[in-house]
């Protein structure tokens, strides 16, 4: 199992923390983790070039001139495609989606290991707690450069929401705050370091312990076994007795 050193507020180690291997210590895949990645970013694309097809562009209700007699060529509209001001043939449209579909627990294991990742670098900290009494910005900062990872991109985990360490965090640039329940892939791969108490760590366990296995959701589901098909066919054959017998009788 691996070992995450535990820090207190002065920046010092006081001692370690074992975290479970089917979470913190996967084997990595990077083209696991890649695919997810591309989905997510595919999935949060949002198209915004958008033209008009000639039955939105406005006008050209009116025919611009009789079909014959004028020596030109005919038209019927003026917002036809081949005229200035008309509308745009196959051009690109907002309504287009680009999200592609990643299984669950695909998305569960890039995440266990990108976790991991970050405990082999030894880039996952832990910390005993933030100690945010008043919501001040100085007592994050006094935080960090006591912890190594000042100066560096930083994604802040805490167990639950925190509205004083939120505030203390929400003015400081390379410093995000995620709650356990909330902490996403690109969370962890954006950043340098993962800061978490070890109870953040119990929850991000609890969370992607199961399907980082890739076993049954639930492992204390029994399975449920199916009536056996030997009672079943009973009642049958000694129908089939009877319907016999009657048949007979009324031959005889």
């Amino acid at each position: 199992m691996p070992k995450v050193k535990i820090y207190n507020s002065d920046g010092k180690v006081v001692g370690d923390k074992k975290l479970r291997d089917d979470v913190f210590g996967v084997s990595i895949k990077p083209e696991l983790v890649h695919e997810v990645v591309i989905g997510i970013m595919a999935s949060a694309r949002k198209p915004l070039a958008h033209t008009k097809t000639r039955g939105e562009v406005s006008g050209g209700g009116k025919k611009p001139w009789k079909q014959k007699g004028t020596g030109r060529a005919r038209h019927g509209s003026s917002r036809s495609p081949i005229w200035v001001g008309g509308g745009i043939t196959f051009g690109p449209r907002n309504i287009r989606d680009y999200s592609k579909k990643i299984n669950r627990k695909v998305r569960q294991q890039a995440m266990a290991m990108t976790l991991s990742d970050k405990v082999t670098d030894e880039r996952l900290v832990l910390v005993e707690s933030y100690g945010i009494a008043e919501g001040k910005t100085r007592e994050f900062v006094g935080l960090m450069s006591k912890l190594p990872v000042d100066g560096k991109k930083v994604t802040v985990v805490s167990r639950e929401t925190d509205g004083m360490l939120r505030r203390s965090i929400g003015n400081i640039p390379g410093i995000t705050l995620r709650n356990a329940g909330d902490l996403g892939l690109m969370d962890v791969i954006n950043a340098e370091y993962v800061v978490m108490t070890p109870d953040a760590a119990e929850r991000i366990e609890e969370r992607f312990a199961t399907d980082a296995k890739g076993g049954n959701d639930d492992p204390n589901k029994a399975a449920v076994k199916t009536p056996s098909k030997a009672r079943s066919k009973a009642p049958r054959k000694a129908a089939s007795k009877t319907s016999g017998k009657a048949a007979k009788a009324k031959k005889a």
